[in-house]
């Protein structure tokens, strides 16, 4: 196996293009290396993106946050500016895994594991996230939703590596939250979640919504549905029932040990209807 420490992303994308055997991006390992050390993966190339200027920054401007591709978890929390404008983002990216793997682990990673279960990824699509994705032939932007392609899979083409994502500025009087489904009270993996991100207008109505589920198929789902139920509204119980009941319409879940067809389904609902009150709240709204 070799190892490869590049000083800059075209460096990064050129090492992994040329590459025949099995490559795979170092950002904070905290997937790559469990797989390494269980036998799952054996890399001929590991391309360590951590010493590329700007992987492991945190920029803030008029049109939001953009947050390198390498930037730890727990960089997230320790950002005012990013915890007030995003609390829902940072939260979700706070419940992956313990204080010590916080202070490795990425969203951009995350993403690219491709779990259904990822606790990053549905805050990110809810937010109306995107990602600067580069490669041989330039660099592209896509929606986070678009990323993943499958269980395990996303669409990145061979030697193209995120380099960043960015989230929009946060508009006035809106909030965004999300809420998992867990056996235990901390580090497990979600059966079902769900992230919330609405805005309302000066009498409490909400004028936008997006709404996305995770766990409940074989990627993050953003279920524009769920979001016209409550938009117009100023989330009173008919509303919050329209919007459970097309979240549990959304799911496509499947029957494991951790969780039945029709648990995932119901609960869907009802962490749609807890996280759209805290966003709601969280926007200003009564």
């Amino acid at each position: 196996m070799r190892y490869e420490s590049p000083a800059t992303t075209k460096e990064a994308c050129t090492l992994l293009a040329k590459e025949k055997g099995t490559a795979f991006v170092l950002a904070g390992g905290t997937d790559l290396l469990v797989k390494m050390k269980a036998g799952m993966v054996e890399p001929d190339l590991v391309v360590d993106i951590k010493r590329i200027k700007g992987m492991c920054d945190i920029k803030k401007s008029a049109s939001g946050f953009v947050i390198g591709a390498a930037t730890p978890n727990a960089a997230l929390s320790e950002n005012a500016a990013l915890l007030k404008a995003w609390p829902g983002v940072v939260e979700a990216a706070q419940l992956i895994g313990s204080k010590q793997v916080q202070g490795r682990c990425t969203m951009a990673g995350n993403l690219c594991n491709a779990s259904p279960a990822a606790d990053s990824v549905p805050a990110l699509v809810a937010a109306g996230a995107r990602v600067v994705i580069a490669g041989p032939k330039g660099k592209r932007k896509l929606a986070v939703e678009d990323v993943p392609a499958g269980v395990g899979r996303t669409v990145l083409k061979k030697g193209e590596i995120i380099e960043a994502i960015e989230l929009p500025a946060k508009k006035p009087k809106s909030g965004d939250a999300y809420l998992r489904f867990i056996p235990r009270s901390e580090m497990d993996i979600a059966v079902v979640s769900c992230a919330v991100n609405l805005s309302i207008d000066g009498k409490g109505v909400i004028t936008a919504a997006r709404v996305s589920l995770g766990a409940v198929a074989t990627t993050v789902l953003l279920v524009k549905d769920a979001a016209k139920a409550i938009i117009g509204t100023k989330l009173d119980d008919q509303a919050k029932a329209k919007l459970a009941a097309a979240a549990s319409a959304a799911c496509r879940p499947i029957d494991d040990k951790r969780g039945t067809v029709e648990f995932r389904t119901e609960v869907a609902g009802v962490l749609a209807r807890r996280a759209a009150e805290i966003a709601y709240a969280r926007a200003g709204g009564k």
